[in-house]
C-alpha cells in the first residue's frame, strides 16, 4: 500500500532533487522508511509524495500491470459441464426409449444377455411408464437448464440463484434414483451386468456433484433439508411402484393363512393365444406365479381358459400361503424375484408379458398372426408411453 508523506522544501527537498538527477524517483521511494508518515511543517511549503513502502511486495503495487486473465476465464464453467453430462444422458436414454417403443434389443457391449434381461425386467418401468422415457425427460431438462445458466440467460424469468436451486432439486432426485437402482441391481440381479445402467448412474452422480460445486458447499449445506425431502419422496415413489412386483409376503395379508385356491379363468382363448401357448410349451417355456398374485391372474386371463391349459405353469405356493411360507422347491431353483416370471430358452422375463414379447423370446413363427402381433406391439408401446 502506498502512503502520502509531506516533505519540507528544505534540506530534504534538496536531497530529493539531487536524487532525481542521479537515480529514478522510484529508487528514492524505496529508500524512504515506511514509518516516515508524519507531516513535517516549516515555512508553509509542502511537497506531497506517493511513497512505495519497503515491506510491500511488488505484486501489490498499484502501478503494476493487472492480471489479464481472470479466474476461470479460460476454463469451462460448472454449468457447461452439467449441460454436457445432461446431453450425454439424454442421448443414452433416447436410444433406450426408441428400443422400448420398437421392441428392439439393445446392443450390450458388456453384460450380454443379462443386460437385456435387466432392461426388459419389471424394474424397467415406474408406474407403467418406461424408465428410459423418464430418464430422457430428466436429463433433457437438466441439460436445458444448465445450458441457460451457463449462458447467463435464465429461462422463464428466474434468476441464476433460483435456477441453480431448481437444477439442484433435479440432480438430487436423479442421484437418489440412481442409488436406488444400483441397490436393485446388486440385490435383485446378482452377478448380472448392465452397462447402460452403470453409465446412467455415473452421469447422474456427475451432474449432482458438478452442480453442487457451482453452487458452493455452503449453499448445499443450507439447503440440505430440501435435498433430504426430495430424496425421500423419490425413494418412496420408487418403492411404492415396485411393491406390486416385489417378493412376498404381501403386508395386506397379515398373519392370515390363505389356503391354495386354483385360479379360475372363464375368458375364451383367441386363435393366436392357443397357437402361442402350444409353441411356448414345445420350446420348454415356463411361467412361475402365485395363486394370490393379481398380476399372475391378469397374465392368465390374457391367454384365456383353453390356452392356459396348454401352458407349463408352476405354482410357487401349492400348499397355501402365510407370512414366512417358503417357496416351492421348483421356484427356489430358478431364483424367483417377483411374480409372474417367465423362463424361456434360458432367458428370464419378469412381470406381465405381452404376446409380442413372448413370441420374440420364444422365436415364435407368427405366419398368419404377424399382423395381429404387430398391432399388439404398437398398442403396447402406446400404452407404455402414456403418463
Amino acid at each position: 500500500m502506498a502512503a502520502f508523506i509531506n516533505l519540507l522544501s528544505s534540506p530534504i527537498h534538496s536531497l530529493l532533487f539531487s536524487y532525481g538527477k542521479q537515480n529514478s524517483l522510484r529508487h528514492y521511494h524505496a529508500s524512504v522508511s515506511p514509518f516516515f508518515r508524519a507531516q513535517l511543517k516549516s515555512d508553509g511549503r509542502q511537497v506531497l509524495l506517493r511513497v512505495k513502502c519497503l515491506n510491500e511486495g511488488s505484486g501489490d503495487d498499484v502501478e503494476s500491470e493487472p492480471n489479464s486473465l481472470s479466474s476461470g476465464s479460460t476454463g469451462i464453467s460448472s454449468y457447461s459441464w452439467c449441460a454436457g453430462f445432461g446431453g450425454l444422458g439424454f442421448l443414452e436414454t433416447s436410444y433406450l426409449t426408441y428400443l422400448k417403443i420398437t421392441g428392439s434389443d439393445a446392443f450390450c457391449p458388456v453384460g450380454g444377455g443379462s443386460c437385456g434381461d435387466i432392461l426388459n425386467s419389471s424394474y424397467a418401468a415406474v408406474y407403467g411408464v418406461p424408465l428410459p422415457l423418464i430418464g430422457m425427460a430428466a436429463y433433457g431438462t437438466a441439460a436445458f437448464l444448465a445450458l441457460k445458466l451457463a449462458a447467463k440467460d435464465s429461462p422463464f424469468g428466474i434468476d441464476e440463484s433460483n435456477g441453480g436451486l431448481i437444477l439442484l432439486g433435479i440432480t438430487t432426485s436423479m442421484a437418489t434414483a440412481s442409488a436406488y437402482f444400483l441397490y436393485i441391481l446388486s440385490t435383485q440381479f446378482p452377478g448380472a451386468s448392465c452397462s447402460y445402467c452403470l453409465v446412467s448412474a455415473l452421469l447422474s452422480f456427475l451432474l449432482f456433484f458438478t452442480n453442487a460445486k457451482s453452487l458452493g458447499w455452503q449453499k448445499i449445506r443450507n439447503e440440505v433439508g430440501l435435498q433430504l425431502c426430495i430424496a425421500g419422496l423419490v425413494f418412496a415413489a420408487l418403492s411404492n411402484s415396485y411393491s406390486a412386483s416385489a417378493l412376498p409376503p404381501p403386508a395386506r395379508f397379515g398373519e392370515k393363512f390363505l389356503p391354495y385356491t386354483p385360479t379360475e379363468i372363464k375368458a375364451p382363448s383367441s386363435p393366436l393365444a392357443l397357437k402361442l401357448a402350444a409353441h411356448l410349451r414345445s420350446v420348454g417355456a415356463k411361467m412361475y406365479g402365485a395363486f394370490w398374485c393379481s398380476h399372475c391372474l391378469d397374465q392368465k386371463e390374457m391367454f384365456g381358459s383353453e390356452a392356459l391349459k396348454l401352458l407349463d405353469y408352476a405354482e410357487c405356493y401349492p400348499d397355501g400361503f402365510k407370512i414366512g411360507t417358503p417357496l416351492s422347491k421348483e421356484c427356489k431353483e430358478v431364483n424367483i424375484r417377483g411374480f409372474p416370471m417367465w423362463v424361456i430358452k434360458g432367458q428370464v422375463l419378469e412381470g406381465i408379458q405381452e404376446f409380442p414379447n413372448l413370441a420374440k423370446a420364444s422365436e415364435f413363427e407368427a405366419g398368419e398372426f404377424s399382423g395381429e402381433l404387430a398391432e399388439l406391439a404398437k398398442l403396447s408401446a402406446e400404452v407404455n408411453m402414456q403418463p
